[in-house]
């Protein structure tokens, strides 16, 4: 049988991939190994978190599916950082692990245009380097115009409980061990990387009475703008913080030769901003303590997770470690924590389209590529699947930005920096990071969805209106005034706000620290006739204004050299006074532009004006 386009995994960058190939009227098939792992949470229940929450809502901007999905499986809502700027502000959900699944399965499942089977890749067919089918270990072959790989932990996978060792993906599933030598046959590099997950606990053996509650504080605000119903905080269920303790530190420094990590059973390269115990201790010795996280797997479950305390200890050594934790002193293990090593491929060798560089037509998106997460899987995901759809259609490539969305960042960094552990996105990543917050991430980025076609018209007109309305409450704030009065003043003390002198407009008026929109209404004495939402986003418009403004003329420069094209054809070895280095790391990431090139590790500012030269005189 012959598809337009095949996604091979179930994960979170298969079900985006998927659907939205399939929305862009594109007949496509989704092969999994087990319908029942479709959008699973192996590694840890929850959606969002600092950069990965933003990443969320730009999925939901574009037309993608995981913020909806999350939305309708939340535990709790957090809003991080919430007493920072608004630059490193961002949602977290306790998400209930198996409505996740359920959820997303059905939306798998009556999508039109999309079919799914159960089943395991063997190898990727071409013909004169392009691709023409998949052939799967059962005999059944499938031909088609693109694939999207997403096979996420499941390539080649080895799982890891001190010297025990299991051939398997996470949770006991299947691997994808032919695969990934059909990709080495290919001609791709292939990275051994390394990730894990913390044991599971029984909730009824826990004793929580000293443990610090951690509730849930947003009832009205999710990942996406679909979402009409919230959970209210009385429903949310806590997480509860712990630290560890000194006798948890010896019992894992003492058997530390008994971790697979540093017994030498694993080779791949571990997680840096998300280690085990383990490493948590070598690499930070001088800290006393390092916080666990005690969540809850679903309300239809008696399971507890452990953040922060993934490990590849033995099963006997786990019983010690976290016995010694306070409130687990009669803890039961339901599931023992593991490693998984995996196969991935060097992200030099795709496209900032995630197609790949050696086989045309053959796109690859999420922990294949080099990242970890659900939020970066997934957002890869939506991304291959709309540039595999646009290819087919003739229509140019969609990229974003370093400037545009995290999205482009994530990206843009595997493809020109490479990665030798797996990827996380981070804040700290994204120089432009005050133009790319969670409460303007549609206004960046819906008009490109509904572009593309995954943006309806009515969503997309509801969303026009609302953007007019922020304008021009913006502009009749400017021309509202408060003058100071004797009860103005002592509201504003009541409040705990600094008092007005002087007759100031109520747009001035919110830039000061202590203001925003819903007090200087009070102040007033005014009724407050729009959404919290759009408030939210007024008050960041209005109060980071100059910052804003600067953070704007820099990215146009950015805009400016990104512009600056680099030809295809190019030959580096032609441009005599460029380093020898640089004409080597050039060749490997093939830039398209002279921004690019710019941000490539052992190219000099000295080896772009040469490039630039070059490429002046050639023209």
């Amino acid at each position: 049988m012959k598809y337009d386009a095949i996604v091979v995994g179930g994960g979170h960058a298969g079900c985006e991939a998927a659907l939205s190939l399939a929305r862009l009227k594109k007949k496509t098939l989704l092969i999994s190994g087990n319908k029942d792992y479709i959008a699973s949470m192996p590694c840890n229940p929850s959606i969002g978190g600092p950069a990965k929450g933003i990443l969320v809502k730009e999925i939901d901007a574009l037309g993608g599916e995981m913020g909806v999905i999350a939305d309708r499986s939340y535990l709790q809502m957090r809003l991080l950082n919430g007493s920072n700027g608004p630059a490193v502000q961002a949602l977290r959900c306790q998400s209930d692990k198996y409505k996740y699944h359920e959820e997303m399965l059905k939306v798998i499942l009556n999508q039109e245009n999309l079919d799914f089977i159960e089943g395991y890749v063997r190898s990727i067919l071409t013909e004169d380097k392009k691709i023409k089918g998949l052939d799967l270990e059962d005999g059944r072959l499938f031909l088609c115009d693109a694939v999207v790989l997403t096979t996420g932990t499941y390539l080649n996978s080895v799982c890891f409980k001190g010297s025990n060792e299991v051939f398997s993906g996470p949770e006991g599933q299947k691997t994808y061990k032919s695969l990934s030598n059909s990709l080495k046959e290919l001609g791709f590099e292939i990275m051994r990387l390394k990730t894990g997950t913390p044991a599971r606990i029984l909730d009824t053996s826990i004793d929580y009475s000293n443990m610090i509650i951690q509730n849930g504080d947003r009832d009205n605000e999710g990942f996406s703008y679909k979402t009409k119903n919230f959970l209210p905080l009385d429903k949310q269920i806590p997480c509860y913080l712990i630290h560890t303790t000194k006798e948890t530190h010896k019992i894992i420094l003492d058997n530390l030769e008994k971790s697979a990590l540093y017994g030498g059973e694993i080779t791949g390269v571990g997680p840096r901003y998300c280690p085990s115990i383990e490493t948590k201790l070598v690499r930070f010795k001088d800290k006393e303590r390092h916080q666990i996280f005690i969540e809850p797997v679903s309300p239809n479950s008696h399971k507890m997770y452990l953040q922060g305390f993934s490990t590849s200890m033995p099963e006997d050594i786990q019983d010690e470690m976290i016995k010694s934790l306070p409130g687990l002193e009669n803890a039961v293990i339901m599931e023992y924590a593991y490693a998984i090593e995996y196969d991935a491929i060097n992200p030099l060798q795709i496209k900032r389209t995630l197609e790949t560089k050696i086989i045309e037509n053959l796109y690859t998106a999420g922990q294949i590529n080099g990242t970890s997460g659900y939020e970066e899987a997934a957002c890869q995901g939506l991304m291959a699947g709309i540039n595999a759809a646009r290819k087919l259609d003739s229509l140019p490539p969609f990229i974003l930005r370093r400037d545009e969305a995290y999205i482009g960042v994530l990206i843009d960094d595997l493809v020109t920096k490479g990665t030798e552990e797996p990827y996380r996105m981070l804040t700290s990543r994204a120089e432009h990071r005050l133009l790319l917050r969670n409460d303007n991430a549609y206004t960046r980025l819906m008009p490109y969805g509904h572009e593309i076609g995954l943006i309806s018209d009515e969503d997309y007109n509801e969303f026009l209106i609302s953007q007019k309305t922020i304008e021009e409450e913006k502009e009749r704030l400017k021309g509202e005034y408060i003058i100071g009065t004797k009860e103005q003043n002592e509201i504003c003390i009541s409040l705990g706000l600094s008092t007005i002198s002087n007759k100031e407009s109520l747009y001035n008026l919110i830039k000061r620290p202590d203001y925003d929109y819903k007090k200087a209404f009070l102040v007033l004495k005014k009724d407050i006739a729009i959404d919290d939402k759009l408030i939210r986003q007024i008050d960041v418009d209005i109060k980071y204004e100059g910052y804003i403004k600067k953070a704007q003329k820099e990215a146009q420069e950015l805009k400016r050299v990104e512009a600056l094209k680099i030809p295809e054809d190019i030959n580096y070895d032609d441009i005599h006074n460029l380093a020898s280095e640089a004409k080597e790391k050039l060749k490997i990431v093939n830039p398209t532009s002279i921004g690019q090139a710019n941000r490539i590790s052992g190219v000099n500012p000295a080896d772009v004006a040469i490039l630039l030269t070059y490429i002046k005189a050639k023209r």
